[in-house]
């Protein structure tokens, strides 16, 4: 779903042909890769934000909101928040900030941890992130562009890059139970 003109070439074709020419064998099909999804994440990126735009949100306000909304009581301290969506926690900070001025989260002490805060989605919050989940799920994860058997092969080959850069790791095999 290009929103312009497509190019009369690839660029990222173009610049591997650049890379072999200057000598860079090694290193082209790594760099046509690397741009590749580079290039990819910015075209998904553009689809999400496109869907998002009539809820005024972004794509961290929607994936804390969600994040909320999956767990039992709506609610996180904020250190967790940070962890569980891989980001800094001073971004956590600005964005429950934001979603707490247009009311779809509220902070609050942690009951029995005094130097934490949690996070807790409003229904206001609830009801917008359904909404927002509901439009994405339509006009992006239910087609994102790739066939069903190149979307498993795309997730298992970028999990296996993800986990063996340390981003994640496999959990125990669980023991059958006797």
């Amino acid at each position: 779903m290009p929103s312009s003109t497509p190019l009369p070439i690839d660029p990222i074709a173009e610049a591997k042909r650049q890379w072999l020419i200057h000598g860079w064998v090694d290193a082209a099909d790594g760099m046509a890769a690397v741009t590749s999804i580079m290039r990819a994440q910015q075209l998904m990126l553009g689809r999400v934000d496109a869907a998002l735009k009539p809820f005024a949100l972004s794509f961290a306000r929607y994936e804390l909101l969600t994040l909320l909304s999956f767990t039992r009581g709506g609610q996180l301290p904020m250190t967790s928040a940070s962890a569980r969506l891989q980001v800094h926690p001073t971004s956590v900070t600005n964005t429950v900030d934001r979603l707490e001025t247009d009311g779809l989260v509220r902070r609050s002490a942690h009951p029995t941890d005094g130097r934490a805060t949690l996070v807790t989605i409003t229904e206001a919050g609830r009801e917008l992130v359904l909404a927002a989940t509901s439009a994405l799920n339509t006009s992006v994860f239910t087609e994102p562009g790739l066939s069903q058997d190149d979307l498993s092969g795309l997730v298992r080959i970028l999990a296996q890059f993800r986990r063996d850069s340390g981003d994640f790791v496999d959990p125990p095999v669980l023991p059958e139970p006797l």
